[in-house]
């Protein structure tokens, strides 16, 4: 299981020797892993500061949490089809969770235990909210360029009624610069095709004799050209619509369609450059969305690209890590150590709060071998530290100060100091 409970007890000997019969009822009855959470020792200071980081710790401990999943999600967003691949790019220090939950080992580097605990929270509070800023930064210009993308690409789907004709048509296939005559494009159903060929240079006067000609086809019909002179295009129009046949409204701009090869061929660069995964590679038959096109196959120039098959297919194929993904991996594992870090300053605090001074408690990790067994393992817990019942409510008269969260009738409320670890949620 991918969940942890992070407890303490008081480290006197009657509580050790409790802390020994848990350990010898949970592994003879396979309940859970236990190991010691080592957590230093800070400096306390008064247990009214200690009352206020208790609360400034909670709302920590959610927003670092929050925080860890949204960059979850977003390495599984930038890794697309390679999802199943997301957990091996989940690490925390170079190794998977667990194994970095297991064995944690407080950093004295990066966030002294001699300095004032505020100092302490201070710090993580500062980093967390510098990775959230950043992560908001990033995704946001990530998700605008997958979303031009995305508006190129969709033109680039569908039917011949629909999609766009830049990358079907050619230059070849219309008369340009005349000021009479005037290339058309008309969709003709498949079973027309005949018809059409019959009837075309009858459907107006001043249509060019023979100047039809297939040039694409999907599975509903043909796009075909014909040339007639501009005089007559409305009653061109009219009778092709009479016989179900249809003009599509499409001039060729060579500078039009220059300019949206060269838009779409910049994005799928900046996407690939930028944004792409060690492990999704632009390959053939792997596209960032969903192939939802329709097969439409150009005619008579075979040097021109199929247009049922997407740009990004088209692209050369190649690897490399992008910066978006490495930056995730990165600060995934820094927001992650940190996390951790303030469940154990949260452990620290309660337990002083809890146990009191001076300060002595041992803090203990469980690791659920299975979900049926967290009631059992729950019930034993609370039957071997019963007796610290009286002691925590003994400890809070003889403060006369409110420790949050501890209320004897709740049902929440647990006679040691207890926090959920959940890795789960980032599956």
């Amino acid at each position: 299981m991918s969940e942890f409970w992070l407890i303490s007890a008081p480290g006197d000997q009657e509580n050790l020797q409790a802390l020994e019969r848990m350990n010898t009822v949970t592994s003879k009855s396979n309940l859970s892993y236990n190991t010691k959470f080592s957590i230093p020792d800070f400096k306390v200071g008064t247990l009214d500061s200690l009352v206020g980081l208790s609360d400034e710790l909670g709302k920590l401990d959610t927003f670092a949490e929050s925080l860890i999943k949204k960059m979850a999600q977003s390495v599984v967003e930038v890794m697309e089809d390679a999802k199943g691949k997301v957990p091996e790019n989940l690490l925390a220090n170079g190794v998977d969770l667990p194994s970095f939950v297991t064995h944690f080992e407080w950093d004295m580097a990066k966030y002294p235990a001699k300095q004032p605990l505020v100092s302490v929270v201070d710090t993580l509070a500062k980093q967390l909210a510098q990775i959230e800023t950043d992560l908001k930064s990033r995704t946001a210009t990530y998700n605008t360029l997958k979303t031009n993308l995305e508006n190129l690409e969709k033109k680039s789907m569908g039917n011949l009624f629909t999609r766009t004709l830049s990358n079907i048509v050619s230059k070849e296939d219309f008369v340009l610069g005349s000021e009479y005559l005037i290339t058309l494009l008309v969709i003709v159903p498949k079973p027309s095709y005949t018809k059409w060929q019959k009837t075309y240079e009858s459907l107006s006067d001043m249509v060019v004799p023979r100047s039809t000609k297939l040039i694409a086809e999907d599975n509903e019909g043909g796009l075909f050209t014909v040339t007639l002179f501009r005089k007559v295009i409305e009653d061109f129009k009219t009778k092709a619509r009479e016989n179900k046949f249809t003009v599509r409204e499409f001039y060729y701009d060579e500078k039009e369609i220059k300019r949206e090869r060269e838009e779409m061929s910049r994005l799928l660069s900046d996407k690939k450059q930028q944004y792409q995964t060690s492990c999704v590679a632009l390959k053939k038959g792997s596209s960032t969305f969903p192939d939802r096109k329709v097969k439409v196959t150009p005619l008579g120039n075979p040097a021109r690209p199929a247009a049922g098959q997407t740009d990004r297919e088209r692209e050369s194929e190649g690897e490399g890590e992008g910066p978006l993904l490495r930056w995730l991996k990165v600060n995934f594992s820094e927001a992650f150590i940190a996390w951790i870090h303030i469940k154990a300053l949260r452990v620290f605090v309660e337990s002083v709060l809890r146990y009191g001074l001076p300060v002595n408690f041992q803090a203990v990790l469980l690791q659920p071998h299975k979900k049926s067994s967290t009631k059992r393992l729950r019930e034993v817990l609370n039957s071997v530290f019963r007796h610290l019942d009286q002691v925590a409510a003994a400890s809070i008269l003889d403060a006369s100060v409110e420790i949050p969260g501890l209320q004897l009738n709740n049902q929440d409320y647990f006679p040691y100091v207890y926090f959920h670890i959940d890795l789960s949620l980032l599956d």
